[in-house]
């Protein structure tokens, strides 16, 4: 019964309702329309996905194609026969070095996976070594009252997701702590709606470069004195910025709207200003709250990538941008890679607040 009851729950969170549905498919309980469910909704999806590769396969294998006739023919005309004859062999013996550079195949993806996984196992095998070697040291410095010695070697592809995710929950939970009590002041009072009305309208459709170039400019006057990496600040600020404003104008409608029997309950009852927020506002407010906080975050999470690589912080926009100046033959798989990586962890984001939605609110939303 437990198990079964964890089963839906995961359904649920991830939006995969068709699991419950296969539990019953190998229980013979299942009639026609319960086959044409799982038809619809675990067929189709995994026939779409390798229809999806396969596509993906021959487009970079035609551009593959493409670039290397394109390399060849120009060797042709610049070097003569034998240069042309040449490089054609060495493409054909899958010499790294003469490889076109286009878009990757999805093999050469999952190859440039693997390396970056690889990869992070050996730079943690690094900063667990350098950890055990300066561990005498940094106690003693420690005692001393001076800072430890710090690791200062390249992060991992791993360690720039959990920077960025790191970065993204900080700016989320600013853009939280600034639009949700604005959102009621707004909502609660009509005069208050008309005197923010043209800065909402104004600084919403703000590009996240201006943004950032906003913020910039404040942070690092104030912190001009630090000796720390402004990158951090910068980033979280600037994304919760860009974010804030669907939760902010969400919230406002949502408490706005609320039904006056409500109101009118609460003044029966002579709750106080806060009691009415709390009691009746905020618990009928909350689907549209929730609708608000989940544009907010799939937003902070599309505005992070551009913001990292403008402020230079070690996450994953800096890790793409610098990848796409590296130029170098698995480059462009890599890229692949964290664009894959980004859209997991934003469906990710999308569910969790889905699941927190229907945790607190008496509204309960299915996933899309």
């Amino acid at each position: 019964m437990s198990q079964s009851l964890t089963l839906n729950k995961i359904s649920k969170f991830m939006g995969l309702g068709f699991i419950s549905t296969l539990k019953d498919l190998f229980s013979g309980n299942l009639g026609k329309q319960d086959y044409l469910k799982i038809l619809r909704k675990f067929i189709v999806p995994i026939l779409s996905i390798f229809l999806f590769i396969g596509i993906w396969h021959l487009g970079a294998k035609a551009l593959y194609n493409k670039e290397a006739e394109f390399k060849i023919e120009k060797a042709l005309t610049e070097q003569g026969q034998a240069a042309a004859d040449a490089l054609k062999a060495c493409i054909a013996s899958g010499d790294i070095s003469c490889q076109p550079n286009t878009l990757p195949s999805p093999s050469q993806v999952w190859a440039s996976y693997k390396s970056l996984l690889d990869d992070h196992f050996l730079i943690r095998a690094d900063k667990l070594a350098f950890k055990e070697k300066t561990a005498a040291l940094n106690e003693k410095r420690v005692a001393e009252g001076k800072d430890p010695i710090v690791y200062t070697g390249r992060p991992s592809f791993v360690d720039q997701i959990f920077r960025s995710l790191k970065t993204v929950f900080a700016g989320f939970f600013l853009a939280l702590l600034i639009a949700v009590p604005l959102g009621i002041f707004i909502g609660l009072s009509p005069t208050l709606k008309s005197a923010f009305n043209w800065f909402i309208q104004i600084f919403k459709p703000v590009s996240p470069v201006v943004w950032y170039l906003l913020v910039f400019m404040i942070v690092k006057t104030l912190l001009i004195d630090s000796s720390e990496d402004s990158s951090f600040t910068i980033s979280f600020i600037s994304v919760g910025l860009c974010s804030m404003w669907a939760t902010l104008v969400n919230t406002a409608m949502g408490v706005s709207t609320v039904d006056k029997d409500y109101i009118n309950v609460a003044k029966v009852l002579k709750l106080g200003p806060f009691q009415k927020v709390f009691k009746v506002v905020l618990p009928s407010s909350l689907p549209l709250i929730f609708t608000g906080l989940k544009i907010t975050l799939s937003v902070a999470w599309m505005v992070l990538i551009a913001i990292e690589l403008l402020a230079q912080s070690p996450g994953l926009g800096l890790f793409v941008w610098e990848e796409f100046q590296n130029g170098a033959n698995d480059s462009n798989a890599k890229i692949i890679v964290a664009m894959f990586v980004i859209g997991i962890i934003g469906f990710l984001l999308d569910r969790l607040m889905l699941f927190i939605q229907n945790t607190v609110s008496f509204d309960k939303t299915d996933a899309i």
